[in-house]
């Protein structure tokens, strides 16, 4: 089983998001069995608190299921525990870093990386802009998926 970390500042808008959004691909890909899908935050700001409704209003116009959740911060035993911990901004891997230290079997990725972009997720708790953050987490994840699956078959 593929286990993956979904990291934003808060974990109520962009990892949420992408939480939701992958778990649907995976659904559709008939691969539910195969993938753990988690989130989590890197600040302890938003800690207990469900996702943010500008997210949950995206997912639901788009056809994404959006379960309840209590946001978590990460944890060093996430380290170990996931296979991929994907961060959405720069500012989440040095908050990511301060958490776990090093990242010596490289499991951090930027979600935008796995689409060949170097570019951050726009976080929506400041922008607003849900629709721009839902293309570019609908992007990272299909482009994430898609390795993943390539790389399983290829073993």
């Amino acid at each position: 089983m593929t286990s993956i970390l979904f990291i934003c500042h808060g974990n109520i808008c962009r990892s949420t998001m992408a939480q939701y959004v992958m778990e649907q691909l995976v659904r559709e890909a008939g691969l539910e069995t195969e993938f753990r899908i988690d989130s989590a935050a890197t600040s302890r700001e938003e800690i207990g608190n469900d996702v943010h409704p500008g997210t949950r209003r995206k997912l639901e116009r788009e056809g994404v299921p959006c379960g309840h959740h209590r946001a978590r911060q990460v944890t060093r035993a996430d380290y170990d525990s996931f296979d991929y911990l994907v961060i959405m901004d720069e500012e989440n891997r040095r908050g990511l870093s301060r958490i776990i230290g090093d990242d010596p079997e490289g499991k951090v990725s930027k979600l935008l990386d796995w689409a060949g972009e170097g570019r951050d997720v726009a976080d929506p708790w400041y922008t607003g802009d849900f629709d721009a953050t839902y293309r570019d987490v609908s992007v990272g994840c299909a482009a994430l998926l898609a390795r993943l699956v390539c790389d399983d078959q290829a073993h």
